[in-house]
């Protein structure tokens, strides 16, 4: 494995995760996934949901789920902050004092 990429799956990656699925005796995830490439070729994925990871079980993939789901704690933990982010700005924006004449 020489190049291996993370990424969000799309809608033209359905018959891609059905085929690892079946490869994995597993259903395909419904929703969104992380999915990771090696050459073009999916090697796993992880649903954003729940469910359970699947993978090829004809190459060495624990490697490559542990990274899928440390990049789903990432996303999970950037969605958290922008949340905060945005609460921390409506509260300050509640707090200046309007400039507006009555």
């Amino acid at each position: 494995m020489t190049n291996l990429t993370v990424r969000h799956s799309v809608a033209s990656d359905l018959s891609e995760l059905a085929r690892l699925a079946a490869l994995d005796s597993a259903t395909p995830p419904r929703g969104p996934a992380l999915v990771a490439e090696a050459d073009s070729r999916m090697l796993a994925a992880l649903p954003l949901g729940s469910g359970r990871p699947i993978a090829d079980p004809f190459e060495p993939t624990a490697e490559v789920v542990a990274l899928l789901q440390l990049r789903a704690e990432q996303v999970a933990a950037g969605e958290g902050e922008r949340r905060g982010l945005g609460e921390r700005l409506r509260s300050l924006l509640r707090l200046r004092p309007s400039h507006a004449r009555v």
